[in-house]
């Protein structure tokens, strides 16, 4: 893969790229319509792969946090035609990485001496290259290592990536007015805490204590001393990427082995430590040769409060979903229903969500579930659908809910593809042996 010798760093360089992309995004849809008025049946598959292209290789080039949403959005794979989906998740754990050269030079700014004056073998080429860092392979005393160098002026350029990145989420997503601000502090907050690597060593630690007691799951140990806010220095773990593990052939047994340990691992999180790894894509998990669940890089830790955390989890069980009187105070605290809402809107999206938490919450109901169930992956996909072509839908205000979703939705969305990647029949309720494990007495399904 070609190497980077630079990266733009400011604001006008960074905008200077993303321009450059869309005019040839401009070219794209010249040409889509010019074939279309000779063949009106023309689909826009051809559009879509020639724009995905062209948007995810002006990305890789800026990489950071422009790059980091595209891979956002590849997680959730309803939500974006499948060109879209399949060229964004390529930044999980795969895209040009910087020169050696530059690589040397960036690691002396950061840690204050050059790689080999700090291991005794490393690695001039990187092993794995994402949105905000890259990996190389170093040794230490007899150790193999693995360490994370964080691009140059990623945490610098967030904000402006975002301004940028901002008007096209406003168009996707109907937001509008001033309200839709908090949203975008939600997600520049995340990224910056995902910057700060001193911050994600501290999590990585802590959640490694708390965890390390549920079965066939594994972390790296991490070296405090040898990182630094921009460098990451932790074990080198041996496996395969989930998603590649996924495209091998494995027994059904693995499948539901793996996908069991990665839900009591997220329950575990969500109900005992109300703080979750909100970035479940499969470049953060790795299968050992003996077919056990590695889970790397805890730099998205999403804490959440009880008052988010009560309503949310109450609106699962069926009882507070099918009472119209309960689920509608649900809807106010969550902030998906507002004060000023018409009682047009109030009924409007009182049905969109009952829709749409019933059919979510549907592995909550069971006592079991099948993630390769494929009928309720085509229910879901079928109500993407639907109100993404709904005029109604687009001519209200799309500021609904509390800013929390968009985190808790994304881990959602992110276990739910990683258990149908496994093909994975889980017990829903396993983990609750793991939080009485650990001394959580006040959660109610105790």
């Amino acid at each position: 893969m070609k190497t980077l010798d630079k990266i733009p760093t400011s604001k006008i360089g960074r905008t200077t790229e993303l321009v450059k992309t869309g005019v040839k995004i401009g070219g794209n849809y010249l040409k889509y319509y010019s074939k279309k008025a000779v063949n009106p049946g023309m689909d826009r598959s051809e559009l879509d792969e020639n724009n995905a292209s062209d948007i995810y290789d002006g990305l890789k080039s800026l990489k950071g946090s422009a790059l980091k949403v595209a891979q956002m959005l590849s997680m959730d794979k309803s939500l974006l035609p499948g060109a879209y989906v399949e060229k964004f998740s390529l930044a999980q754990f795969s895209v040009p990485p910087l020169s050696a050269p530059l690589v040397r030079k960036t690691f002396k700014r950061y840690q204050g001496a050059f790689p080999e004056e700090i291991y005794d073998t490393f690695s001039k080429d990187s092993i794995n290259a994402a949105s905000i860092g890259q990996v190389h392979k170093a040794t230490k005393n007899g150790k193999e290592l693995a360490v994370k160098i964080q691009y140059p002026g990623v945490a610098d350029s967030i904000s402006s990536d975002l301004a940028m990145v901002k008007p096209i989420a406003i168009k996707m997503f109907n937001l509008k007015g001033e309200d839709s601000k908090r949203y975008f502090a939600e997600v520049e907050d995340k990224l910056l805490e995902e910057t700060d690597y001193n911050l994600e060593v501290e999590q990585s630690i802590a959640i490694t204590e708390a965890c390390s007691h549920i079965p066939h799951l594994h972390f790296p140990e991490y070296y405090p001393d040898l990182s630094s806010k921009r460098i990451i220095t932790m074990d080198w773990m041996n496996g395969q990427h989930l998603s590649e593990f996924a495209l091998t052939e494995f027994a059904q047994e693995t499948g539901n082995k793996l996908g069991q340990t990665l839900w009591d691992f997220y329950m575990f999180q969500m109900h005992g430590l109300k703080a979750v790894h909100a970035d479940p894509h499969p470049g953060n998990f790795l299968i050992s040769e003996n077919n056990e669940l590695i889970a790397i890089d805890f730099g998205c830790i999403k804490q959440i409060p009880d008052e988010f955390y009560q309503p949310y989890f109450e609106l699962a069980v069926p009882a507070s979903i099918n009472n119209p009187e309960i689920f509608e105070q649900k809807l106010y605290q969550l902030e998906i229903l507002r004060e000023d809402d018409s009682q047009k809107e109030v009924k409007y999206f009182s049905a969109l969500f009952h829709e749409m938490l019933s059919l979510f919450t549907k592995p909550f109901q069971e006592e079991t579930f099948n993630f390769a169930d494929e009928s309720f992956w085509d229910q879901i996909s079928s109500l993407s659908e639907k109100y993404s072509n709904d005029k109604e839908l687009r001519k209200m205000n799309g500021n609904r809910g509390s800013k929390h979703f968009l985190y808790i939705n994304r881990t959602f969305f992110g276990l739910y593809n990683l258990l149908h990647d496994l093909k994975a029949t889980v017990n829903t309720r396993d983990y609750v042996q793991y939080l009485v494990d650990k001394g959580f007495k006040n959660h109610p399904a105790l």
